[in-house]
């Protein structure tokens, strides 16, 4: 289908965007256009003005400082998973990155897109639940962060509201403890999506696991915490614990009836894969420690 007909304004800075958005209720934001313009194609969506952002050069790239990592919204999922320090310190980020699409949409798509678009079988959801994420958001009545536990409502639903704009992300950096992470999923055949995707981000100091957070796409409406996982590790030896345990109460807080169930994948395969992929997802992360260690 041909989407219907529209005005297209390019903003030269985030307030030109936010000032764009103010003359046209139904005007909507674009940079990589790998969500919107699908659904505009297939009339589920019919903005007034696309309101390109793909030129504003300030919400474009990685910066660190000593307690956090900064990424601009309009970074490529290829600049995130191809950052060597982020491979290091949020293996869990750089890996979800790597895993999305090919590397055409790689190279074009934007970690902003993804996050504010809201998708649940998209990969970023779980990646940035699971490595703490703080959303920055800015609108007329200025900049905002949210919580990234709080961000993601429901299918194709954030807290990000229609006359804002999502600037940029913010994780936190540990100072004490070794940090390790990994991303898994099952894909789905037609698509690429996930079926089911885990993201874990795990603090490890003298061998004990001191903090974690795992997250899941794909089951549920949108991105979630496994908190019954969390909680089995937390305070847990690496050489005691039992990851199958752990995650086969991966489903435990989560209501069957509300699950993702669908040709591709009934709610019930759904949680299964959901423990078979947390369990998979554990090994790695804890495998990319291992591999990390210095040999005696």
């Amino acid at each position: 289908m041909y989407p219907s007909e529209f005005d297209y304004e390019r903003a030269e800075t985030v307030d030109h965007a936010l000032e764009l958005l103010s003359g046209d209720p139904e005007a909507k934001i674009i940079s990589g256009g790998h969500s919107l313009i699908p659904m505009m194609k297939s009339g589920l969506a019919n903005p007034g003005t696309l309101v390109d952002i793909g030129e504003i050069d300030e919400l474009t790239g990685i910066e660190w400082d000593d307690d956090t990592v900064s990424v601009g919204a309009l970074t490529t999922y290829a600049t995130i998973a191809d950052d060597d320090e982020l491979w290091d310190e949020l293996p869990v980020l750089a890996e979800a990155a790597h895993e999305v699409g090919d590397i055409q949409v790689r190279n074009r798509g934007t970690i902003g897109g993804n996050v504010a678009h809201g998708d649940p079988a998209s990969d970023l959801p779980a990646a940035v639940l699971a490595a703490d994420a703080t959303v920055v958001v800015q609108g007329p009545d200025g900049e905002r962060r949210i919580d990234v536990d709080d961000f993601f409502l429901g299918m194709y639903a954030t807290e990000l509201g229609e006359d804002e704009i999502l600037t940029g992300l913010e994780f936190p950096r540990s100072e004490n403890a070794t940090t390790t992470g990994a991303y898994v999923k099952k894909p789905s055949p037609s698509s690429g999506y996930a079926l089911v995707g885990v993201a874990v981000s795990l603090e490890v100091d003298d061998g004990r696991i001191e903090s974690a957070r795992v997250a899941a796409n794909g089951i549920m409406d949108h991105g979630v915490r496994l908190e019954p996982v969390e909680d089995g590790l937390v305070g847990e030896s690496l050489d005691d614990v039992s990851f199958e345990d752990v995650a086969a109460v991966a489903d435990e807080d989560l209501e069957e009836f509300m699950m993702m169930d669908d040709i591709q994948a009934s709610a019930e395969f759904r949680a299964q894969l959901l423990k078979v992929y947390t369990e998979e997802a554990l090994n790695d992360a804890v495998d990319r420690l291992d591999a990390s260690l210095p040999t005696a």
